[in-house]
């Protein structure tokens, strides 16, 4: 490069996401490690590059996932597990566009109806931009210090989000002890997601998903003395499923811009 000539900007904003999340999320240090989170600021920098992208920048149309009439089972790190589904349901597509081990970048595509399991995002932080439609998100913390219940091996957690988004919406972010970092989905009408996870899951190094199943709080009984402040509605047991979960998702074609690493 010339002396005095500024670097040539990003070709896309993928490519920009990208260098960005480069500079701002380090690789675990060791094995099953996860680096703590970055700064607020970084990750107020990532979030508004998301709010700008669209469908078309990651060569999508507004209604790619209700054209996507195809079937079959696509199981990663990230889908170990959730209850049967009708035969006649559409998959959810996944569009892989980069991945290491201090980052991905991905897109879901739900068809109308569609549901992402309660799962939680262990050591991770998460940035996840509705591209186009609308869904229902459901999303808790854990109480700390850590409440089990009585009867059951299900532990208490906080209610964070339980609304319907509609696209153009904010970025969401979660954090690996706040921010809703178990949540679920599910599609209002055919709707696609941009996902940023730091770091990825990963079974080799111990970081796996676990899905929840969650009860109302008045359904159970903690094991001691447990107070809550404000609403119990606002407030849930989880339990962890440990059957195996298939949920219906196939791999897509991603035919947006590349990634130049």
């Amino acid at each position: 490069m010339a002396w005095g000539v500024p670097p040539r900007p990003p070709s896309s904003k993928v490519q920009a996401l990208y260098e960005l999340c480069k500079r701002t999320f380090p690789s675990p240090s060791a094995a099953g490690a996860s680096p703590s989170p970055p700064p607020a600021d970084a990750v107020r920098s990532i979030s508004s590059l998301m709010d700008t992208i669209t469908p078309a920048d990651v060569g999508l149309r507004d209604d790619n996932a209700e054209d996507d009439r195809g079937h079959g089972f696509f199981e990663s790190n990230f889908l170990k597990g959730s209850a049967r589904v009708a035969r006649w349901a559409q998959p959810i597509t996944y569009l892989h566009i980069y991945e290491c081990d201090a980052f991905s970048i991905g897109i879901f595509c739900l068809p109308t109806s569609a549901v992402i399991p309660l799962h939680d995002h262990p050591g991770m932080t998460v940035l996840s931009k509705l591209l186009y439609g609308s869904m229902h998100v459901k999303s808790y913390d854990w109480i700390e210090p850590t409440v089990l219940a009585s009867t059951q091996p299900a532990r208490l957690a906080e209610l964070h989000t339980d609304d319907v988004r509609t696209a153009p919406c904010p970025t969401s972010v979660l954090y690996p002890q706040s921010g809703g970092n178990m949540h679920c989905f599910t599609s209002v009408s055919s709707c696609a997601v941009l996902d940023v996870l730091a770091p990825p899951y990963s079974e080799d190094v111990g970081r796996i998903c676990t899905y929840f199943h969650d009860y109302p709080f008045s359904s159970l009984s903690a094991a001691g003395q447990t107070k809550i402040a404000g609403n119990p509605d606002s407030y849930a047991w989880l339990e962890a499923i440990n059957t195996p979960v298939n949920i219906y998702m196939r791999p897509g074609m991603y035919t947006g811009p590349k990634v130049q690493t």
